[in-house]
């Protein structure tokens, strides 16, 4: 996929990885296909998108990447132990992957979005994402724009890398 991009458009300065599926349920419910699927798709995608473009990023020394994440991955939340692992995980490989990248020119940061209204959150009962919305300081559900804002002030920032920035409209205070 990197290959195909940079032979079409050439190389990548920025990336934002935002690829993410989660299978709620409990624990003792998943089934041995959903963990490796959330797993494979959410954090491991990260990693190999990452490297992917790492290595020119190096070479040029320049670059920003930013890795969506989730609340989710900062504090857990019932039925959603698998997801919350893998999300968690951006954040401890977005950091370390930071300081391997940092003195080559190269920032990465991670945003952790709260409630996006996006096909994700679709499924969610009307009534459950009215009590979501009332639980935030903005007193709504993010949208797209707000996270895509966010992933562009964050792959502008040429002194802002290791971080992980909050995007929930004040849910997780």
């Amino acid at each position: 996929m990197i290959k195909e991009v940079t032979t079409t458009a050439g190389p990548v300065d920025y990336l934002i990885h935002s690829a993410g599926v989660a299978r709620d349920s409990l624990l003792i419910s998943h089934s041995a296909q959903d963990i490796q699927d959330t797993i494979a798709t959410n954090l491991m995608g990260t990693i190999w998108v990452n490297k992917a473009v790492a290595k020119g990023m190096m070479r040029r020394k320049k670059g920003a990447i930013v890795n969506i994440s989730s609340v989710v991955g900062l504090q857990g939340n019932t039925g959603q132990s698998v997801y919350s692992a893998s999300k968690s995980a951006i954040v401890g490989f977005s950091k370390s992957l930071s300081k391997e990248l940092g003195s080559r020119g190269v920032t990465v940061n991670v945003i952790a979005p709260g409630y996006i209204d996006t096909d994700m959150t679709s499924s969610i009962p009307d009534a459950r994402k009215k009590d979501i919305a009332t639980r935030t300081s903005l007193g709504r559900l993010g949208r797209p724009e707000d996270v895509a804002e966010a992933a562009l002030f964050l792959a502008q920032a040429k002194f802002i890398t290791g971080q992980v920035l909050v995007v929930d409209g004040g849910l997780v205070l």
